[in-house]
């Protein structure tokens, strides 16, 4: 087990991701993200490269054409792939506001108290102690900006994007529920404001503004467009038509008729072009700015998700299309993300990786890709992947950890996950759970729970151990 923790200075000296008091006997006593030293303000060199993440909600890996469906229609998501390099095995925890927070932090969920997605009636939020990716940005001198979801904090300002690092919010607070696909409110300017036409496309359209005023400096632009989340739209005529009369290809799912799957796939496959198509815009004009060649742009989503797969619809938390109940889950349709990086003069046009990253991965290797130097002494729980986006063969991890405590629906759970590139345990730790176990390489689709078996008996053991002993490391 590979376990790298990088400390971080650039041209100016930046704080770190997490310390787990779990993790390093110095940091006793400690939270997670406590013990760093403030950095000073930096400011970066116009030859610095730009920053562009465009995170969707609620989108499957399979919900891409580069990702080998092709019922849907994605050109500027494949245009990435084709141009830099495209994950296979990205992973994160199977719902919005944990994963974002890890994304944020490079830190698990749990050590930053965001456990589910958080609702509208709760007053949990990014620790304020603890840095976050924009903030270190900021501190080294970056222009930013958040386009979109938040979904990290909503109750207290201290919450807010705009106290954690982004210059420029406008966008939703909460998970999106507030701002509806057509003719949204937003929070612009501190302000409740509404919007005329398409969530997706009026938040394309400030991207791009932002991009034509502060091109003249490093910028870090991020774009969290709603889509494809449930209620997937609507969306304008131009990303639905696509799907009219179309035969969609769609899992069989006993008890429910094929048909309803399909309508429900057309409306989701045209909230997936709809963010598609304003992804296209932002990087036409990346290009018209002549921008292109120095900006790193990230397209990934917040979780995956089912329409019909193990007879499911949503994704951690989805309910069975057969009977409506919940079925908590951490199947790889619900964890496994779309992940394309295209980073000019670093990544190989049309490059694929299959190594397991996580979306804690996110933050050391945005810092190392954007020139900040590594110094021993902070704690990362995340790995940077900077040479495998450069092609160079390095020792990797070949066991990855999940966490999920589903709390918003009944029956609840709450689930620890270790995968392996042959295996994935999924330990139950509410009462009457069920333990999974699946052979990956012979079942990939984790059609068939292995636990408890004797032929099983051994690999069953073995990554129990391994799984609690992370379980100890990291306070889960």
């Amino acid at each position: 087990m590979d376990r790298r923790r990088f400390m971080w200075t650039g041209v100016g000296t930046l704080g770190a991701a997490c310390i787990s008091p779990y993790r390093d006997s110095t940091a006793a006593g400690k939270e997670p993200g406590a013990g760093f030293e403030e950095g000073s303000p930096g400011t970066v060199s116009p030859d610095h490269p730009n920053l562009l993440v465009v995170t969707t909600d609620d989108q499957a890996q399979w919900a891409a054409g580069c990702y080998g469906n092709p019922s849907i229609h994605t050109p500027n998501i494949d245009r990435l792939a084709a141009e830099g390099m495209k994950f296979t095995r990205a992973f994160t925890c199977p719902v919005c506001s944990p994963s974002r927070a890890m994304t944020m932090t490079g830190c698990y969920n749990h050590q930053m108290g965001i456990e589910d997605w958080i609702s509208p009636q709760e007053t949990v939020g990014l620790p304020p102690h603890v840095p976050v990716l924009p903030e270190e940005l900021r501190r080294l001198g970056y222009e930013t900006a958040l386009f979109g979801k938040w979904h990290l904090g909503h109750s207290r300002p201290e919450f807010y994007p705009t106290a954690r690092g982004f210059d420029l919010f406008v966008g939703m607070l909460g998970g999106g529920d507030e701002a509806n696909y057509m003719d949204p409110s937003l929070v612009a300017g501190g302000q409740t404001t509404g919007f005329k036409g398409a969530l997706a496309d009026i938040l394309a359209d400030r991207a791009i503004h932002f991009l034509r005023t502060h091109r003249e400096r490093p910028f870090a632009l991020f774009y969290h467009p709603r889509n494809p989340h449930d209620p997937y739209g609507p969306v304008p005529a131009e990303d639905s038509e696509t799907y009219q009369g179309k035969d969609l290809t769609v899992p069989g799912v006993q008890g429910t008729p094929s048909e309803k799957v399909r309508e429900v796939a057309a409306k989701y496959y045209a909230s997936v072009t709809n963010a598609d198509r304003n992804l296209g815009r932002i990087l036409d004009e990346l290009d018209r700015l002549k921008l292109s060649d120095r900006t790193i742009v990230v397209f990934t989503s917040d979780n995956g998700y089912n329409i019909g797969q193990h007879g499911l619809l949503h994704k951690g938390n989805g309910t069975l299309l057969a009977t409506n109940a919940t079925r908590p889950n951490i199947f790889d349709t619900s964890a496994m993300v779309p992940f394309v990086i295209r980073s000019p003069g670093v990544t190989r046009p049309g490059s694929v990786c299959e190594e397991m990253v996580s979306s804690i991965d996110f933050f050391p290797t945005v810092l190392e890709s954007v020139g900040a130097k590594r110094r021993p002494g902070l704690l990362f729980e995340g790995m940077s992947f900077a040479p495998l986006l450069r092609g160079e063969t390095t020792p990797w991890r070949d066991e990855l950890y999940l966490i999920y405590n589903q709390h918003h629906y009944l029956p609840g759970a709450r689930m620890r996950m270790i995968r392996t590139h042959d295996w994935k345990l999924i330990r139950h730790r509410e009462e009457a759970g069920i333990n999974e176990l699946y052979d990956l390489k012979k079942d990939p689709g984790e059609t068939v729970n292995l636990y408890g078996e004797a032929a099983a008996r051994s690999i069953q053991e073995q990554l129990e151990r391994r799984l609690t002993l992370w379980e100890i490391q990291t306070g889960a």
